[in-house]
């Protein structure tokens, strides 16, 4: 078979055909009278080896070795290919993820691209001070796509840059609560726990949404950022959590301290008192916990915390009852 014929059977270029044979890799078992290439039926079945293995990404010097060094083995060989194509995918996702970002900034010119450009490179910067720089000039020009910063929101362990990122979310507009969210349901427990203040500093009905969802989050920590960003918003769906703060000692100074703002309304305020009293009642609540549902007592207006004083001014518990009696005297003076 001549060469033209094996180049449109086998659809490897005579060109490509010579540079094999020049190589070494296919040598054509003959030449006719008129010196024209011949081939036979296992140097085509050599070709199409060939071709197989450069699919896989082999290089021609090593499709040499692999059909032609009998020690030759392959799985070293498959897995430096795997781990390369790996390595390729990650850097060529990354590109796309670039510039999607940069396709979603819609910048006028190739200024504000190059603009965008600086901002996405700062925000990966291993410098803290240029990631914090970037996060508070990113809406001065062209502003960086929300995705970047809410991704690097979520993996920023430096607190000032992270709040400067904070920062920047909350003046992105619309949306990006949402992107937020996602991170409530990271495996890693740093990444919810950023997801969840980013939440709670984000203003609006959306974030306020996304904070009432994180209340039933399996996660202790996010259901507690959750309940006091709520709490401060007066939002009372909040209050049974940040109760269980206080009992538990978690924070529980911004607990008592949500729970005041949202007793501001005299029916809530009775409410309150009234769950408070409740727990303190419950066989189950240590002493400690006691003495910290009497001290968020002092911070609830009204007749039923005033009635639940007095009854804890007479209480066993010396340190409950030395409390109780502070508190109202407290109420009295004022």
């Amino acid at each position: 078979m001549l060469i033209g014929e094996v180049a449109q059977r086998s659809g490897v270029s005579a060109r490509m055909l010579r540079h094999y044979e020049s190589l070494g890799l296919v040598r054509p078992f003959g030449r006719t009278g008129s010196g024209y290439r011949e081939y036979s039926g296992e140097d085509i079945r050599r070709i199409f080896h060939i071709e197989s293995l450069r699919s896989l990404g082999l290089s021609l010097r090593e499709v040499g070795r692999a059909l032609d060094d009998p020690g030759f083995t392959p799985s070293e060989l498959v897995g430096d290919l795997i781990r390369q194509t790996h390595e390729r995918i990650e850097a060529e996702t990354e590109l796309l993820t670039r510039l999607r970002r940069i396709d979603a900034a819609d910048p006028a010119g190739w200024e504000g691209v190059l603009h965008v450009v600086a901002l996405l490179q700062a925000l990966g910067s291993k410098s803290p001070g240029a990631r914090q720089r970037a996060a508070l000039t990113s809406g001065d020009e062209v502003p960086v796509p929300v995705e970047a910063l809410v991704e690097a929101a979520l993996s920023e362990a430096d607190t000032n840059v992270a709040g400067a990122l904070r920062w920047a979310l909350a003046r992105s507009g619309d949306g990006v609560p949402g992107l937020l969210a996602r991170g409530l349901g990271s495996p890693v427990a740093a990444v919810r726990e950023r997801a969840v203040r980013s939440l709670a500093e984000m203003p609006g009905d959306e974030a306020t949404a996304e904070l009432r969802h994180a209340l039933v989050n399996a996660d202790i920590v996010v259901r507690g950022h959750a309940a006091l960003a709520l709490g401060t918003r007066g939002e009372t769906e909040a209050v049974p959590i940040l109760i269980a703060m206080i009992v538990d000692g978690r924070n529980d100074t911004d607990a008592a301290d949500a729970l005041s703002v949202l007793a501001t309304d005299s029916a809530m305020a009775d409410g309150i008192a009234t769950e408070l009293v409740g727990r303190l009642a419950h066989d189950a609540t240590g002493a400690s916990a006691r003495g910290r549902l009497t001290q968020a007592l002092a911070a609830v207006p009204g007749t039923a915390a005033s009635s639940a004083l007095v009854e804890l001014s007479r209480d066993g518990d010396r340190a409950v009852a030395l409390t109780a009696t502070y508190l109202l005297r407290l109420r009295g003076a004022r």
